[in-house]
């Protein structure tokens, strides 16, 4: 998996639109006490399970390839020309 020079904002910026998402949608809004790690895990699942996103295999389903498919959900909604994508 290669990393790209935007990750960690287009990471950032999946997280706030993810969070926004599960509001929306009828959870309660993340304690500060949660992890980030746990945080990903929580809206990749939502995404999942509202079929936004593709499961990743059972065997890979670990941090950083979650983060991946946050990363590549937010970059397919962001319109071509964002700066976050060249």
């Amino acid at each position: 998996m290669k990393q790209g020079k935007h990750d960690a904002q287009l990471l950032k910026l999946a997280m706030e639109i993810g969070v926004g998402y599960a509001k929306k949608r009828g959870f309660d809004d993340f304690d500060k006490g949660i992890s980030p790690k746990d945080k990903v895990e929580c809206i990749y699942r939502l995404l999942v399970q509202d079929k936004l996103i593709q499961p990743l295999a059972t065997d890979k389903e670990d941090g950083p390839n979650m983060k991946h498919k946050l990363i590549l959900w937010i970059s397919r909604q962001l319109p071509e020309d964002h700066p976050l994508l060249n």
